[in-house]
């Protein structure tokens, strides 16, 4: 396997794409496959010192030095130092094609072959069949043609990428050429789903690798090019820890026998206004107490300055956290970038930083900006991750209903969680009252009261049980007397 240098797409393809061999990469038009195919021979160069040669038969070289410039890919330098070489076959007006008429590619063929061994590639493109094929026709000449620029790639010795137009809605490129590079095809797709687009790669067939198989959502990253979410992390063997840590609140670490467990997903979930916010920040700051603690916030909802002036007002100063390089912020907005993107770049930030917490506040910004797919997909990426690195995270979400609903938790994907901390309001007697209780948490016993909470200058503060009420969670608060249950906010009978 030769390692195509595309973060995250070896990991799909088994390692990389299978050396000495052609494959066959289609996409319909706004898929990436020309960022893609350049990127094979970009990360070439740059990761392994291995030359290439890149065969245009759509855009002009310039155009292509150009576009690829702003992801970072110098490719006039690699032309100048002969890592590089452009192989122009695009149609033009003022010069000769050099297929002919009557279909035969032994030109084509021997100029590829003077290209490779001018600069001793080991890496080709040929960028796409498809321009080729709707110049010259789809005869079986045409084929039998193609069929032999493909073996004069392999007897030469390159690892190539072919590209070839795709239709969105069909199942096969425009035109037939599958058939003469079947052994290895990926499909880049662009659907859009819910009015958000929706970015994936599949390996359809790889000859003689294990690959995964699905589709895994990528994007095209400003300085980088073609980033693939693999999902690598989902085979179910991340570590398991039975140590505890502090939740950053002592009643809440007390509702839960003593904090939370180490490596372990955690949700708070609760409509507006109720303090998500508040507890993932007290979890984030208590990264300070570990032993080479850290934490990377994601914020979707507030910039960094407003939540180092909320945080003032409980007591944290995260602008001296983060000079301490304690903590990192990472605030966007969720319609700024598609899912994955934002999947891979938190991702990024981890693998950078390497925090032993992380806080995602809140992601029901993803969701509001994703189909449910979309974000499942998310959820699962991102959960799977941070399980397999060892960290502890705690997300929020809001609840749409201010006194609860259908769904406790507010994500349809409650088993990827460890652990559910649910915040409600409840009315009693015309008085708005707020209740906390452990929903979830795996591996360890917890308290089952809902307990009466208050948010004050000193952050959280955890009461006693709420009076003997039920159907708080529902929505539907019902307090308990001898003469029986009756909604809160009425009188008792005779008073």
């Amino acid at each position: 396997m030769l390692r195509s240098g595309i973060r995250g797409m070896d990991n799909i393809c088994g390692g990389g794409l299978p050396e000495g061999e052609v494959t066959l990469l289609t996409g319909a038009a706004g898929t990436g496959k020309t960022v893609l195919a350049t990127q094979f021979l970009a990360a070439g160069i740059r990761d392994f010192a291995e030359a290439g040669v890149f065969v245009t038969l759509d855009e002009r070289p310039a155009k292509t030095r150009r576009f690829m410039a702003s992801l970072g890919w110098d490719i006039a330098r690699w032309e100048a130092e002969g890592m590089w070489a452009f192989l122009d076959l695009s149609p033009s007006d003022d010069r000769e094609i050099v297929i002919s008429a009557e279909v035969d590619f032994t030109s084509l063929i021997t100029r590829i072959a003077n290209a490779v061994n001018r600069v001793g590639a080991t890496r080709v493109v040929v960028d796409s069949i498809t321009s080729l094929l709707t110049r010259v026709g789809n005869q079986p000449r045409v084929r039998a043609e193609v069929h032999r620029l493909v073996l004069s790639l392999e007897q030469l010795g390159v690892t190539a990428v072919v590209t070839a137009e795709r239709d969105q809605a069909a199942a096969a490129p425009h035109v037939d050429v599958e058939e003469f590079v079947a052994d290895n095809v990926l499909i880049l797709r662009n659907t859009l789903e819910g009015g958000v687009r929706r970015r994936t790669l599949e390996a359809l067939k790889l000859r003689g690798t294990a690959h995964l198989t699905g589709e895994f959502p990528y994007a095209i990253q400003q300085g980088e090019g073609v980033v693939v979410a693999s999902l690598a992390e989902l085979e179910l063997t991340h570590p398991c820890s039975d140590i505890r840590i502090s939740l950053g609140n002592p009643d809440l670490d007390a509702m839960c026998n003593g904090g939370a467990m180490k490596d372990s997903v955690i949700l708070v979930s609760g409509p507006t206004g109720t303090g998500k916010s508040l507890l993932a920040l007290e979890f984030a700051a208590a990264a300070g107490d570990d032993d080479d603690g850290r934490c990377l916030m994601v914020n979707f909802e507030e910039s960094s300055q407003q939540l180092a002036r909320n945080a003032r007002g409980w007591g944290h100063d995260l602008d001296a956290l983060q000079a301490d390089h304690r903590i990192r912020l990472l605030c966007q907005y969720p319609e700024s970038a598609p899912a994955a993107a934002h999947l891979i770049a938190i991702l990024r930030a981890v693998d950078e930083f390497q925090p032993t917490r992380v806080v995602i506040d809140s992601v029901s910004g993803v969701q509001r900006a994703s189909s449910e797919p979309v974000f499942h997909e998310f959820l699962l990426g991102i959960t799977s991750a941070l399980r397999a690195r060892g960290i502890t995270s705690l997300m929020t979400t809001t609840t749409p209903s201010l006194l609860g609903g259908p769904s406790a938790s507010g994500v349809e994907a409650s088993t990827l969680l460890d652990m559910i901390i649910l915040l409600r309001y409840t009315e009693m007697y015309g008085e708005l009252r707020r209740g906390i209780s452990i929903l979830k948490l795996r591996g360890s016993d917890h308290t089952k009261a809902i307990r009466e909470y208050t948010i004050t200058d000193h952050g959280l503060q955890v009461g006693a049980p709420l009076p003997a009420t039920t159907g708080i969670l529902a929505g539907q608060p019902l307090i308990e007397d001898p003469s029986g249950p009756r909604t809160v906010g009425t009188a008792p009978s005779g008073a």
